[in-house]
């Protein structure tokens, strides 16, 4: 799969709208009850980022970033201002945020991820795409040293350490990260007129599985 290592413009995404979505099948039954059938194991993003064009400046930035993407062909990162941390959107990261692992004194490398929910059915989300100069890792509670301790691998969102944590220890994360993502239309329809009066296009764009 094609995808470039790129941000959509972060002030344009910043206005749009969206966020995850699921599948569920659900089926009334002759009782009256029904059932409910979870079609996706995991959930997806999804985004209008027309929303977040303001002036005729942000489109053209949109309509050249669109371009350079050849539409739908190329995935992108796309920084969700609602969901780009380990942490709450207005807390900082920090090294014991997230549980990514735990030692067995062999493995060296662990998958960043980022776990919600936690009394009745929390879901544990992989993070493929964390933002570089961001992640903070420790092992048993110690906050270890980026490159001399550990390496992201920020096109995978592994995180590779120089010697394996110990039987039992607690390996954690903190970070920042954006969503791989596509555009989900060929199409920009564009009605200048429109826009310097407040309207705005359509520009769908989707999460895609790295």
């Amino acid at each position: 799969m094609s995808f470039h290592e790129i941000r959509f413009p972060a002030d344009v995404s910043r206005g749009s709208t969206g966020g995850p979505e699921r599948r569920t099948q659900v089926v009334a039954l002759a009782s009256g009850h029904e059932a409910r059938n979870q079609q996706w194991a995991e959930s997806r993003r999804r985004y209008d980022a027309g929303t977040g064009i303001k002036d005729a400046d942000a489109l053209h930035a949109v309509i050249t970033f669109f371009e350079e993407r050849r539409g739908r062909a190329h995935g992108f990162r796309w920084k969700d201002w609602a969901d780009y941390k380990s942490c709450a959107p207005l807390a900082v990261p920090a090294p014991a945020d997230q549980p990514i692992g735990t030692g067995d004194g062999v493995e060296t490398v662990f998958q960043l991820v980022k776990v919600y929910g936690a009394a009745h059915l929390p879901w544990t989300r992989t993070i493929a795409k964390p933002v570089a100069g961001t992640v903070r890792v420790a092992v048993a509670g110690i906050e270890l040293a980026p490159v001399t301790d550990f390496a992201v691998d920020v096109t995978t969102g592994r995180v590779a350490f120089v010697s394996p944590p110990e039987v039992d220890a607690a390996v954690t994360a903190g970070f920042e990260f954006d969503v791989p993502v596509r555009f989900d239309t060929d199409v920009i329809g564009v009605d200048l007129a429109s826009v310097r009066h407040g309207a705005i296009p359509q520009i769908p764009v989707v999460e895609i599985r790295i």
